[in-house]
């Protein structure tokens, strides 16, 4: 399977602009800058799409992963913080924090299903078939 995305930039890096565009369509010209990215103006950035692509993999491989124990979750919500910070001349991205709600019927109360951090890197653990986590470990 391939997915492609298309990145058109104009101008230098702190003055231009530029648009991402996927072959699904769901991402259509959809601008990009430096004030998008460090600056919070409307638009989008790297580093936001990187966060839904580890929230969506991450939610759907605990859903399979439920599944597979028998049980039907009502709602999954997560959330991605992706952290962006200067590394020398340059960026990288330090951390990936989730944040995760669960409505899981005969599960465990309270409905906030937490995975235990010695579970996080074994074969059961929903991030273990992620291939997000496999292209970019944390």
């Amino acid at each position: 399977m391939i997915r492609k995305a298309k990145a058109v930039w104009r101008g230098t890096g702190r003055a231009g602009n530029g648009h991402l565009s996927t072959d699904s369509g769901v991402l259509a010209d959809t601008p990009y800058s430096f004030k998008t990215r460090f600056e919070n103006e409307k638009g989008t950035n790297p580093e936001e799409l990187i966060a839904a692509a580890h929230a969506g993999c991450f939610t759907m491989a605990l859903a399979f992963g439920l599944q597979g124990s028998g049980y039907t979750p009502t709602e999954l919500t997560t959330e991605a913080a992706v952290t962006l910070e200067q590394e020398g001349q340059g960026f990288r991205i330090s951390r990936s924090a989730l944040t995760l709600r669960a409505q899981v019927p005969n599960l465990m109360k309270p409905p906030l299903l937490v995975w235990p951090a010695k579970q996080r890197r074994t074969a059961r653990s929903p991030r273990s078939s992620m291939p997000r986590s496999r292209w970019m470990p944390s």
